[in-house]
């Protein structure tokens, strides 16, 4: 089906003159980073290399997500063409392994077709094609697209013509990689540009430092996993003796859970200022997240308020994790009190528990990076650790609780450290 092929250089250009031709489109070619000039310029100075009537770059674009929607999970797009019916070309669709386009990139080798009407794997795309030529674009050992090139002339193309088409698919496939890795190179500026950006204003919306309230030693610390995270913590001084906590964790990671860690953050103030009780406070604030977030966002948190005259916490806990208490003798107890997390239902209602924290007792707010923490071997670091290294830290200040705490964790991890943000808020009540 492929052989009785045109022997010799076409149009009377010797080889030697084919070479001299490509190496002058090469060097064009490499001047630019801007992908549609280089491959209109590509398709602009072919026709003085190897005559055609049309031709086509169609780069192979695929989708795993595709399948899951019932469709073609790789498809080709023309990136440049000449000489075709757009409309047409626009309805074709062409699959991988699909026409000859598609069997080259399946099989990657080349194909001469010296008379489509006599070919199986030829798709009229040109009721005026007689014969074609195509070779595989590669980069890297994987197949990005085709070169095709399609005659009115029966024979048009010789085993000549398709090791020149053949060079300079190839110089084409590294111009491709160049100019996506170029492109791929801005993006990540952009992006990291758009991180530090989120960062910095993550960092304004943590508390500048620890509260201060008589006969408790408070802090808190987040440690985030990426450049932003998706851990909170905030507090605010209600009165000279109470002060509000929470800590949280935002479904996700990156900028959109930041930006959810701030819109929680102003409705749980706004709930404080109002002066709601920890239990509506959760309930308003649920309502607020499930109205204007995504079904798949959601958030665990731990909200109280810190009475310092008589030493009671009154909270509410929605999904997130139970709180650990440490006794004046280091008996370690969660608090497994809660409800579900917030954003999740619509009037989800909540409950307010009380909590009488006394002299040299110890309770650690904490985030699921902690108890996630894996080791080598695959191991969670769990809450028994967490308890045991609260214990063997308790002496310490509230900051240097969170470091010691911190530092068996990475020891856990084996110097790398945990795969999710964590965070700490730590209530010491002094004697």
């Amino acid at each position: 089906m492929h052989e009785q092929l045109k022997e010799g250089p076409a149009q009377g250009l010797t080889t030697t003159d084919k070479l001299r031709l490509l190496l002058d489109i090469t060097k064009k070619i490499s001047r630019s980073l801007d992908l549609q000039e280089v491959l209109n310029l590509v398709m602009g100075t072919l026709d003085s290399l190897i005559p055609y009537d049309a031709a086509g770059i169609f780069v192979l674009r695929c989708d795993p997500a595709a399948v899951a929607r019932g469709e073609e999970p790789c498809v080709f797009e023309a990136e440049a063409v000449r000489g075709y019916d757009l409309d047409e070309l626009s309805e074709l669709h062409l699959k991988l392994g699909e026409g000859i386009i598609g069997h080259v990139a399946l099989t990657t080798e080349p194909i001469i077709s010296p008379d489509v009407r006599n070919d199986p794997l030829y798709i009229n795309a040109r009721e005026e094609t007689r014969s074609e030529m195509v070779a595989p674009i590669i980069s890297n050992d994987e197949v990005i697209g085709v070169f095709d090139l399609e005659s009115d002339e029966l024979n048009s193309y010789s085993e000549d013509d398709l090791q020149v088409l053949m060079m300079l698919a190839s110089q084409v496939a590294i111009i491709i990689e160049k100019v996506m890795l170029h492109e791929q190179l801005i993006e990540k500026k952009r992006l990291e540009g758009q991180l530090e950006v989120a960062r910095q204003v993550q960092l304004e919306l943590l508390p500048p430092n620890d509260p201060q309230l008589e006969g408790f030693d408070i802090s808190a610390y987040n440690f985030p996993t990426e450049e932003v995270s998706g851990d909170y913590y905030d507090w605010v001084p209600i009165y000279d003796d109470q002060i509000s906590l929470v800590v949280a964790d935002v479904s996700g990671k990156g900028v959109p859970a930041a930006l959810l860690m701030a819109f929680l953050r102003a409705s749980m103030r706004a709930a404080t200022h109002i002066g709601y009780a920890p239990h509506i406070s959760m309930a308003k604030v649920n309502y607020l997240l499930w109205e204007s977030i995504e079904r798949n966002q959601y958030v665990t948190a731990f909200y109280g308020i810190l009475d310092a005259s008589n030493r009671t916490l009154s909270y509410t806990n929605a999904g997130h994790n139970p709180p650990l208490l440490l006794d004046a003798k280091g008996n370690a107890q969660f608090m497994e009190r809660g409800g579900v997390p917030l954003g999740i239902f619509r009037d989800t209602r909540y409950h307010e528990y009380y909590l009488t924290i006394e002299p040299d007792e110890l309770l650690v707010l904490y985030t699921d990076g902690v108890t996630e923490a894996m080791s080598p071997s695959g191991e969670e670091f769990g809450r028994e650790r967490l308890a045991n290294s609260v214990r063997a830290a308790r002496r310490l200040r509230a900051k240097d609780l969170i470091i010691a705490v911190q530092k068996d964790v990475l020891d856990w991890t084996a110097g790398l450290g945990a795969t999710d943000d964590i965070t700490f808020f730590v209530v010491k009540a002094l004697t």
